[in-house]
């Protein structure tokens, strides 16, 4: 008789112990009118069926069945559904981290995507599903475990790293400064006015909103901006001066620099791409 014994090493290398909040399965109908929205926590949403895009920071990301997207706390994001193959996803709510890229330790990421291509994902979700759906004794805890399966076999293939985020007052804060940009951007905003709005220190400020939201507080303000503007170029005939000063950028030369950073058109090219559309 062979007998072969593998010893086990005593690592906590992956003691996530990350709160599970919720578990949902959607599917598209006509009722389904999804907004822009952002969480105080991670969401994973896995693609079982269908196709359609996911919106993230007002970029657009093709999705279809075997998709995994992680998208980070605080990110604004929605879904739209193609209306022939309509889409069918799993969406866990996670409490407490943030991903980054494993390559280098300051590049925190506002969403990443993984193709499922042999299930395995879709194994541990549908196992939790049906945990949650039947509630039998001790449910919970089989499903937290499942959850805590699931990231450690994306982490496995060492793209990103996971990093738990334990000061909710940090996380608050930053939610506040967030908000303040999206309802002031027309004003005049740099990192020094938000350090004294806010009163944390305009480096730890800098820091801390990269690792919780993905981009530097200006840029954010930047794309909140950029966003505005496309509004006014595709729905006014208002002068780029004025769309410019309108979005709360400091002069015409640098809106227009801007802008073609973001979009890789000019203000004027992209106002024409619209109306021919």
């Amino acid at each position: 008789m062979s007998n072969i014994v593998y010893e086990m090493p005593c690592s906590h290398q992956y003691d996530l112990s990350t709160p599970l909040l919720y578990v949902t399965k959607s599917m598209y109908e006509n009722d389904w009118h999804s907004l822009n929205h952002s969480h105080h926590f991670t969401e994973l949403l896995y693609i079982t069926r269908g196709k359609g895009s996911v919106f993230i920071l007002d970029k657009e990301i093709t999705v279809r069945a075997k998709d995994l997207i992680i998208i980070n706390s605080y990110v604004e994001h929605t879904e739209k559904s193609s209306m022939d193959d309509p889409l069918e996803y799993i969406a866990l709510g996670i409490q407490g981290v943030f991903f980054s890229l494993s390559t280098d330790q300051d590049t925190p990421i506002p969403y990443y995507r993984y193709k499922d291509t042999d299930g395995e994902y879709l194994f541990y979700l549908k196992k939790l599903v049906e945990e949650v759906q039947n509630q039998k004794k001790n449910y919970a805890v089989i499903a937290q475990s499942l959850l805590d399966i699931l990231l450690i076999k994306v982490l496995r293939r060492n793209t990103l790293k996971v990093e738990k985020t334990e000061n909710q007052k940090l996380s608050k804060d930053i939610a506040e400064i967030k908000k303040y940009i999206e309802n002031s951007f027309r004003e005049e905003i740099n990192l020094d006015s938000l350090a004294r709005m806010s009163h944390i220190n305009k480096y730890y400020l800098a820091h801390s909103f990269k690792s919780i939201i993905g981009i530097s507080p200006i840029e954010y303000l930047i794309s909140i901006r950029i966003k505005e503007s496309k509004m006014l170029l595709k729905t006014t005939s208002y002068p780029i001066s004025d769309i410019s000063t309108i979005a709360g950028f400091s002069s015409q030369s640098f809106f227009s620099q801007s802008f073609k950073r973001v979009t890789n058109m000019t203000p004027s090219a992209y106002r024409k791409s619209k109306a021919k559309s």
